[in-house]
């Protein structure tokens, strides 16, 4: 690591590791030059690093050109320029520290509608920006329609034991069927834009700060995921991880409920900037946003469940069914808001 941070201009005084992340492994570096954030890629999750630098690179540009006030993680560019480093196999980047803090936990309605505002500013911000410059990080990430294929094929192929143990919520997913068409009728009308959508909004991936006494979100980080999609896939995941107490590692089903006030607050906060960029049918298609992530969910613990774990991987027996059942049973009381 002092090998490849010699790379950079750098006088190095501290290293700190940060622990929140559950992806890549990152620090944070005091120098006498500032205060930066290192990383180093996980490429057996994310498989074209190339690709993250080019998307994050082009938006950063894009950003210094259109709106340079708008808070940015930049990538900070090594002594021969380069913002992407491959070292031994594997993948290096920093960026610029932006002092804030994220959470892991919500606390109240006014972080999530915070957390919403900034990430629908994220995409009102790069409005103009051409989305064919962004590669796909992550294929087919949010393709519904294939989630359920998988779905499927692991009913006919999966773990005999586990297929014949969960009927119930086979069935449950089975009978839910009528959302792939709906994510179907949606992508495919002309009046659904695709525009820079984050991907992975949870409430970890929002800096906030104190601004005169007042808690508020200031940045979107955990750019990774960022490329060309529908905004169902950001107020959806909001949706999912943002109105629920409890985590999709919840076993007491009874914890598992949703906050009438955040669904305001979420709907509010992302409607401020981003209501007069959404078409109608756009706009019709806000509350299916929350039913397309938390189902395509519970396919996708319930799949690797039937599949034996091979790509979340358990830390107990069961522990993706346990999350398919969190999910499911997230699905019925969403459904309850309407």
């Amino acid at each position: 690591m002092e090998e490849i941070l010699r790379l950079y201009d750098w006088n190095v005084t501290n290293i700190k590791p940060i622990h929140q992340g559950l992806i890549n492994s990152t620090y944070s570096i005091t120098t006498a030059q500032g205060d930066f954030i290192f990383q180093s890629i996980n490429h057996h999750v994310f498989k074209t690093p190339k690709a993250i630098d080019n998307n994050i690179n082009a938006i950063s540009n894009f950003v210094k050109k259109q709106d340079p006030h708008y808070l940015f993680t930049h990538l900070v560019p090594t002594k021969e320029d380069k913002t992407l480093i491959e070292w031994e196999g594997g993948y290096y980047r920093a960026f610029h520290k932006i002092d804030g803090y994220a959470l892991s936990v919500l606390e109240n309605e006014n972080q999530v509608g915070e957390a919403a505002m900034q990430f629908s500013k994220f995409t009102q911000v790069l409005k103009s920006f051409k989305v064919d410059l962004l590669q796909d990080t992550l294929p087919q990430f949010h393709n519904l329609n294939l989630r359920y294929q998988q779905f499927t094929e692991a009913i006919e192929k999966g773990d005999t034991q586990r297929i014949e143990s969960t009927q119930e919520e086979i069935s449950f997913l089975k009978d839910h069927k009528k959302l792939v068409a709906t994510y179907d009728q949606f992508i495919k009308n002309k009046e659904a834009k695709k525009r820079v959508t984050h991907h992975d909004t949870k409430i970890s991936n929002v800096l906030f700060n104190k601004i005169n006494g007042v808690e508020a979100a200031i940045c979107v980080i955990d750019l990774d995921t960022v490329m060309a999609g529908h905004f169902i896939s950001d107020v959806g995941d909001m949706c999912r991880t943002c109105l629920c107490a409890v985590s999709e590692e919840e076993k007491d089903l009874n914890k598992v409920k949703v906050d009438a006030k955040k669904w305001d607050a979420l709907k509010k906060g992302y409607l401020h900037h981003m209501e007069s960029e959404l078409s109608n049918f756009e706009l019709d298609h806000f509350f299916y946003s929350g039913q397309f992530m938390i189902y395509m969910q519970a396919l996708r613990f319930l799949t690797d469940h039937l599949n034996r774990d091979i790509y979340y991987g358990a830390k107990y027996e069961g522990q993706n069914l346990v999350r398919t059942q969190n999910q499911i049973r997230l699905l019925e009381v969403y459904n309850k808001l309407t």
